[in-house]
């Protein structure tokens, strides 16, 4: 299971990643799962960006500055990607991270929008 929480990162339920998205149409959302999860059905505006194929510079360039806010997501509780992926946003530098723990699985269960590619 993913942590309860991340030091310094804000944690949100699929309520508050609709109002953060509304609220920031420019936010990047990072969809930490596989491509193929990805194709099947993402967050509109999301950008997939596997966490164990993220780097600094491929993050920069979805990401410039890194004082804005990202919201990260993958599976669910049951999966480690968008936590790993945060854990190491954090580390180079960005400072207003939003991870919805509840993830693809949160999306989906609540039956709200979502595209494929």
């Amino acid at each position: 299971h993913a942590p309860i929480s991340i030091y310094g990162v804000k944690v949100v339920s699929a309520q508050q990643a609709i109002e953060l998205i509304l609220d920031n149409p420019d936010m990047p959302i990072i969809d930490s799962r596989k491509k193929a999860e990805y194709l099947k059905g993402h967050i509109e505006g999301a950008v997939s960006l596997l966490d164990t194929e993220m780097t600094d510079q491929s993050l920069q360039a979805i990401a410039p500055d890194k004082d804005a806010t990202i919201l990260f997501y993958c599976n669910g509780v049951r999966c480690l990607r968008s936590s790993n992926a945060v854990l190491k946003a954090q580390g180079w530098g960005y400072t207003s991270l939003v991870w919805f723990r509840g993830g693809w699985k949160e999306w989906s269960e609540k039956r709200l929008p979502f595209v494929t590619d």
